[in-house]
């Protein structure tokens, strides 16, 4: 296994090879200064397994093939290869959902309206807020989602804004959601990039570009995650947000189809953000979010 290296040569960022990631890893490219964007082929798994795109980038750092991963830190599980570590997050994109589509909020959509998603959470919460929404599974990338939307098969679409900022096509959406209404998954729009545990030369320019807010709030929200023992089959939304002297952690767990939920805000101190993401975590199993996870991971 490769350990370190020299700077004399561009940084080599991976990545999975869709539009959007080639798109971030390429602002992460442009705020390094010098660096090569690598598209990197996904590891084996099922259809819809998203940890597989991450595989395959963390096998290439691994091997040295690319120096860091740049990842979608809502794709990144809480447990990491030992060799690696997160060496950096940049600034951070608006992490709130969108909607696309012909409305300007959720009570504008009549009675049935037809939305695509292809995320658990969403629909749980979209559900308990509008029983009555079809709401259907719509996979595919960013361009394909919005497509299909075009040609008529959904009234609307729910993504990350994030995705849609970065691709250029922010003036497609309708509205955003409340935090309050809609929790985020942990780490939307944020960017974490993976380095060699033992490479301090390239975990010295992730930090160079690290951001300090996007941090904290990454950092709440994956402890969060990880006290609750959350999983890809379970709906739930985690979301720090840093404000002047405070920070302020949204949690949501839910049953698929909306009909039970426990949501619930903490605000704290910003320079213990896993303390405070443990703490919203503690109140919400107290409020019974196992019974409903335990639930939710059964019925899927």
């Amino acid at each position: 296994m490769k350990t370190s290296r020299q700077l004399s040569d561009p940084l080599k960022l991976g990545t999975r090879g869709s539009r959007l990631a080639l798109t971030q890893a390429q602002l992460v490219a442009d705020a390094l200064g010098t660096a090569e964007v690598v598209a990197v082929k996904s590891s084996d798994g099922a259809p819809g397994d998203k940890e597989r795109f991450v595989r395959g980038v963390e096998r290439a750092v691994l091997a040295g093939e690319v120096d860091l991963g740049v990842h979608s830190a809502k794709d990144l599980p809480g447990e990491r290869p030992e060799e690696l570590r997160l060496v950096g997050v940049p600034v951070r994109e608006d992490p709130r959902d969108a909607y696309v589509g012909e409305a300007s909020s959720l009570d504008e959509l009549p009675e049935g309206a037809r939305l695509g998603t292809a995320s658990l959470r969403r629909r749980s919460q979209l559900l308990a807020l509008r029983p009555d929404l079809d709401v259907a599974e719509l996979h595919g990338n960013v361009d394909t989602r919005l497509s299909k939307l075009a040609e008529g098969e959904y009234d609307g679409l729910v993504l990350a804004a994030a995705g849609l900022q970065r691709l250029g096509r922010a003036d497609e959406i309708a509205f955003r959601f409340d935090m309050e209404k809609l929790t985020p998954a942990a780490g939307q729009g944020s960017l974490a990039l993976e380095g060699r545990r033992q490479d301090s030369t390239v975990a010295a320019e992730a930090a160079r570009i690290s951001d300090h807010d996007a941090l904290i709030e990454l950092t709440a929200e994956r402890a969060a995650v990880g006290a609750l023992e959350a999983t890809c089959h379970t709906p739930v939304g985690i979301c720090a947000r840093i404000g002047p002297g405070e920070l302020t952690v949204f949690g949501y767990a839910g049953l698929p189809d909306g009909s039970e939920w426990v949501r619930d805000q903490v605000v704290g101190d910003p320079e213990q953000p896993a303390a405070l993401g443990e703490t919203l975590v503690e109140r919400m199993l107290a409020a019974g979010a196992r019974e409903l996870l335990d639930k939710a991971e059964a019925l899927t």
